[in-house]
C-alpha cells in the first residue's frame, strides 16, 4: 500500500510539474481569423486574413480619401473667401483712386487745354487699369491651378499606381528608361540576370498552353511591370496593395472572362507571380524606405541573446541524441536558413514547409506517434532559435505583402506561415515566466553571466575527438540524472513522513474517541434452566406422543 501510495504521489506531482512547464501552448482557433472568416490570420495583418484585412484597409482608406477630400474643398473655400474678400478692398481702393484721378484731370483741364495733355492722363489710367486687370486675372489662374494640383495630388496618392498610368505615361516612362540605360551607372545594373531570363522563357512556355488567355496574361503582366516601373516613388504598401489588386483582377478574369478551370487557375497565378516578383524582388524585398532591416537586426541580436535556451526548458519532444532525428533537426534549420536565398514568395513559403515537415518527423521519430499542434509550436521555436535564419522580419514581411493570397489563407502554406509568425511573435516576447524560470536567473543568462550548460562541455576545442566529447556529455547525463534521483528519493522521504504523521494522526484521533466514548462490556449470563422448568402450566399439557406398533 505504501509503494503504491508513493508511485500514484510521484506520477501525479511529475504531471503537475510537467502542466506548470509547458508555458506555449496555443489553440488552433488563435491561428484563424479574428473576424471569424474561416481562414488563417496574420500578426502583420493584426490578427485578420488576406481578405478581411484589405476590407479593413480599404474601409480606413475610403475613410481618409473622404476626410481629404473634405480637407482640400474646405481649403479652396477658404482661399476663395479670402480672395473674394481681398478683391472687395481693392475695388474700394480703386473707386477712390478713380476719383482723385478724376478730380485731377478736371483742374488740370481748366489749366491747359491742349489735347494732348488730356489724351496722355487718359492713355496712363487706361494702363494702369490694363495692369490691374491683368494681375486679377493671373491670380485667379494660380488659384485655380493650385486648386487642382491638391485634387490631382490626391488621386495619385490614393488611387492604385497600375490603374492610373495611361499608354501614354508607359510610354515616357519606358523612354526615359532608355535614356538612363545608355548613361553608364555602376550601382544600377539594367541587364536582366540569367534567371530573369529563364524564368521569362518558362513563363511564355507556360502560356503556350493557354492560347489566347496566355496572350492577353502576358499583356497584363507587361502592363503592371511597366506601370510598377514607372510608380518606384510609391510607399511599399502601395505597391503592395497594387500587386494584390492585380492578383485579385488576373484570378477573376481567368474564371470568368477566359472560363479557366480552377485547377489551372491555381497554377497560372503561381507562374505569373513568380514572373513578377523575379523582376520587382530587388525593389521591394527590404526597401530602404521601411523598417524591416532595423527589425531584422535587432530579432538577431535577441536570438543570439537568448543562445542558452535548452530544449526542455521549451518542452520540445525531440531527442537529438537519435541519429534519425538530429538529421531532421539539421535539415529543418538548412531549410529555414535557405528561404533567405530565394527570390519568390512561393519558393520562400516551399522552404517553410519543407522545415515543418522535418519537424514533424523529428517529432514523430521521438515519440512513435504523429505529432500534435502542441508539439510543433516549441519545436518551430527552438529551430527559429538554434537556426538564428538572416533577414527573418524582412522576408516575413515580403511574404505578406507580396505572396498570392489564397496561398497564406488557406492550406498547409498557410499553417505553417502563421506559426512562424507566432514563434517570431513568442521570441520577441519570451520572458522567465514562459522558460519556467525565475526572473534572476533568466537575467543571469541573458547578461551571459552564466549558462544552464556544463562549461566543460561548452570549451571544447575543434581538435577534440568525438569519444571525450562523448564521455562529457555522458557525464553530464548522468549528474542530471543524480539530481533527479536525489529529488525523488526526497520526495519519497518526504512522503513516508507524511504517511507516518498521517498514521499517528489517525491513532490518537481513535484513541480520543475511545476515551470519550468508553464501551461498557456487560458479563455473561447465568445458565439458564431448563425450557418448561418456569412454565407452571406443565400439567395442562397433553402428554407427549409415544411411538405405536401395528402388527401387520
Amino acid at each position: 500500500m505504501f509503494l503504491s501510495l508513493t508511485l500514484f504521489s510521484l506520477n501525479r506531482k511529475k504531471m503537475n510539474l510537467k502542466s506548470e512547464r509547458r508555458g506555449i501552448h496555443v489553440d488552433q482557433s488563435e491561428l484563424l481569423c479574428k473576424k471569424g472568416c474561416g481562414y488563417y490570420g496574420n500578426p502583420a495583418w493584426q490578427g485578420f486574413c488576406s481578405k478581411c484585412w484589405r476590407e479593413e484597409y480599404h474601409k480606413a482608406r475610403q475613410k481618409q480619401i473622404q476626410e481629404d477630400w473634405e480637407l482640400a474643398e474646405r481649403l479652396q473655400r477658404e482661399e476663395e473667401e479670402a480672395y473674394a474678400s481681398s478683391q472687395s478692398t481693392q475695388g474700394a481702393q480703386s473707386l477712390t483712386f478713380s476719383k482723385f484721378e478724376e478730380k485731377k484731370t478736371n483742374e488740370k483741364t481748366r489749366k491747359v487745354t491742349t489735347v494732348k495733355k488730356f489724351f496722355t492722363a487718359s492713355s496712363r489710367t487706361g494702363a494702369k487699369k490694363v495692369a490691374q486687370e491683368k494681375i486679377v486675372k493671373q491670380g485667379q489662374l494660380g488659384r485655380e491651378r493650385n486648386a487642382d494640383n491638391i485634387l490631382r495630388d490626391l488621386k495619385e496618392i490614393f488611387t492604385p499606381s497600375w490603374e492610373l498610368a495611361s499608354p501614354t505615361e508607359v510610354l515616357a516612362g519606358k523612354l526615359k528608361e532608355i535614356q538612363e540605360a545608355k548613361a553608364p551607372s555602376p550601382s544600377i545594373n539594367r541587364q536582366a540576370s540569367i534567371e530573369t531570363d529563364r524564368v521569362s522563357k518558362e513563363f511564355i512556355e507556360f502560356l503556350k498552353t493557354y492560347h489566347k488567355p496566355g496572350q492577353d496574361i502576358y499583356k497584363q503582366c507587361k502592363l503592371f511591370l511597366d506601370t510598377m516601373n514607372h510608380k518606384r516613388d510609391l510607399s511599399i504598401e502601395e505597391q503592395s496593395e497594387c500587386a494584390q489588386d492585380f492578383y485579385q483582377n488576373v484570378a477573376e478574369k481567368l474564371q470568368t472572362r477566359w472560363k479557366v478551370p480552377p485547377e489551372k487557375v491555381e497554377k497560372a497565378m503561381d507562374q505569373i507571380e513568380k514572373y513578377i516578383m523575379t523582376r520587382q524582388y530587388k525593389y521591394v524585398f527590404c526597401p530602404e524606405t521601411t523598417d524591416d532591416e532595423k527589425k531584422d537586426l535587432a530579432v538577431q541580436k535577441r536570438i543570439r541573446a537568448l543562445h542558452w535556451v535548452t530544449p526542455q526548458m521549451l518542452c520540445v519532444p525531440v531527442n537529438e541524441e537519435i541519429p534519425e532525428v538530429s538529421d531532421m533537426v539539421v535539415k529543418a534549420i538548412t531549410d529555414i536558413i535557405e528561404m533567405d536565398s530565394k527570390r519568390v514568395p512561393r519558393d520562400k513559403l516551399a522552404c517553410i514547409t519543407k522545415c515543418s515537415k522535418h519537424i514533424f518527423n523529428a517529432i514523430k521519430i521521438t515519440k512513435n506517434e504523429p505529432a500534435s499542434a502542441d508539439d510543433f509550436l516549441p519545436t518551430l521555436i527552438y529551430i527559429v532559435l538554434k537556426g538564428n535564419p538572416p533577414r527573418l522580419q524582412s522576408n516575413i514581411q515580403y511574404i505578406t505583402r507580396f505572396c498570392n493570397p489564397s496561398r497564406l489563407m488557406t492550406g498547409e502554406d498557410g499553417y505553417y506561415f502563421t506559426n512562424l509568425c507566432c514563434a517570431v511573435a513568442f521570441i520577441e516576447k519570451l520572458d522567465a515566466q514562459s522558460l519556467n524560470l525565475s526572473q534572476e536567473d533568466f537575467d543571469r543568462f541573458m547578461t551571459g553571466q552564466t549558462s544552464p550548460k556544463k562549461q566543460e562541455s561548452d570549451s571544447f576545442s575543434p581538435d577534440v575527438c568525438l569519444g571525450v566529447k562523448q564521455m562529457y556529455k555522458n557525464l553530464d547525463l548522468l549528474s542530471q540524472l543524480n539530481e533527479r534521483q536525489e529529488r525523488i528519493v526526497n520526495e519519497a522521504k518526504k512522503l513516508e513522513e507524511d504517511l507516518i504523521d498521517w498514521t499517528d494522526g489517525i491513532t490518537k484521533e481513535v484513541q480520543d474517541i475511545v476515551e470519550k466514548y468508553p464501551l461498557d462490556i456487560k458479563p455473561k449470563n447465568q445458565a439458564l434452566a431448563a425450557i418448561d422448568s418456569e412454565n407452571v402450566e406443565n400439567d395442562k399439557l397433553p402428554p407427549p406422543l409415544q411411538p405405536q406398533v401395528y402388527a401387520g
